[in-house]
């Protein structure tokens, strides 16, 4: 404990050399020291509450000097990839992880996980994701996971990699992560089930990677199925914030769930033109646009009750609307309002 002390406080008054070494000396210590059947630490003052306490107060010290680097390294070069190097080995210690998400480290990961090409940046990018893969074993860092870029950066880079060793962490955090909440929501809109197939068509030999990708590949499609139901669709227009999520363009969607339109006299219809009026976002215009059209085509009479609830006009302003996107869903939504269900199957969106 002694000496952990001492390196510690090299880390703080030492030049560059003999911090960098301290710290690698430290993560070294950490990684190696004996452990008793409670996870404890066996040191000479025993397993005391003290003692405990005090390597818990240099490790969180240590943690901060860590993300001080992140933030503003002491050395131009060495000073980050030092201390990704340092935290890949420490994050496999809870305290560490613990002190790293208090001390809002992981935003500081984040900027680092991009697409590389030289030897020194693919290390630096496959240590970071190392880092990643380390967290998301653990529960309050999740909720870090989800809010961030993360896993739009991690997509980013597992799509433009060839580098085995990159591709399979990200691959693996993929997999702790899909069942976690809503990221593997994120992950579909993310096109991740794209991304798989096409890894999958490429020629790799790390059997956790092969392993990691069929299993990915299995819980999206599941996740797919899940997030294909009347609930989560009602809940996603009652809250007006409407996105290309897989349901919407889905025809067994549509054709299973049409009935449910019906419920509370067609509200979610009639949530969906009150949109049309209310909404500014040009995506939420479109889906909602679209929507109307798609209960147009599969009910057998929503071209009647759509234009009883005086729909039409809403739709025809939003054809002059300056989003391609809306305009081209908008003249969908009418096409089919004056085609009727018999000829509005010959159009596609």
């Amino acid at each position: 404990l002694s000496i952990f002390c001492l390196y510690f406080r090299l880390l703080w008054r030492g030049n560059w050399f003999i911090q960098e070494k301290s710290c690698k000396i430290l993560a070294l210590i950490v990684s190696t020291r004996p452990k008793n059947q409670n996870g404890g630490v066996v040191n000479s003052e025993s397993n005391s509450k003290k003692a405990f306490t005090t390597i818990e107060d240099v490790l969180g010290g240590l943690v901060k000097w860590l993300c001080e680097q992140l933030k503003k390294p002491s050395h131009p070069a060495r000073g980050v990839p030092t201390a990704i190097n340092c935290l890949a080995t420490l994050l496999k210690e809870h305290v560490v992880r613990s002190s790293f998400v208090q001390a809002d480290g992981i935003k500081l990961l984040v900027p680092l996980i991009s697409p590389a090409s030289t030897q020194q940046s693919i290390q630096l990018l496959y240590e970071t994701c190392l880092c990643v893969w380390l967290l998301s074993y653990y529960e309050p860092a999740i909720e870090y996971l989800t809010t961030s870029r993360t896993l739009p950066s991690l997509v980013d880079v597992v799509k433009s990699s060839t580098k085995e060793k990159v591709v399979r962490v990200v691959v693996l955090t993929f997999k702790n992560l899909l069942s976690k909440g809503t990221l593997a929501a994120q992950m579909i809109d993310l096109q991740l089930p794209q991304v798989v197939q096409s890894l999958k068509a490429q020629a790799w030999s790390d059997e956790d990677l092969l392993e990691g990708l069929n299993y990915l590949e299995d819980g999206l499609k599941d996740s797919i199925k899940k997030l294909s139901s009347f609930d989560v669709y009602k809940q996603e227009v009652l809250l007006g914030n409407l996105d290309w999520s897989p349901m919407h363009k889905d025809p067994i969607f549509w054709r299973d769930n049409i009935a449910h339109f019906e419920e509370n006299d067609f509200q979610i219809i009639r949530v969906l033109i009150t949109i049309l009026d209310t909404g500014s976002n040009p995506r939420t215009l479109a889906v909602a646009c679209f929507d109307l059209s798609q209960f147009i085509q599969h009910h057998p009479s929503g071209r009647l009750i759509v234009a009883d609830l005086k729909a039409k006009e809403r739709v025809m302003k939003l054809m002059n609307h300056e989003n391609a996107e809306v305009t081209k869903n908008a003249l969908l939504c009418i096409q089919r309002l004056f085609l009727g269900a018999k000829y509005a199957s010959f159009l596609q969106a």
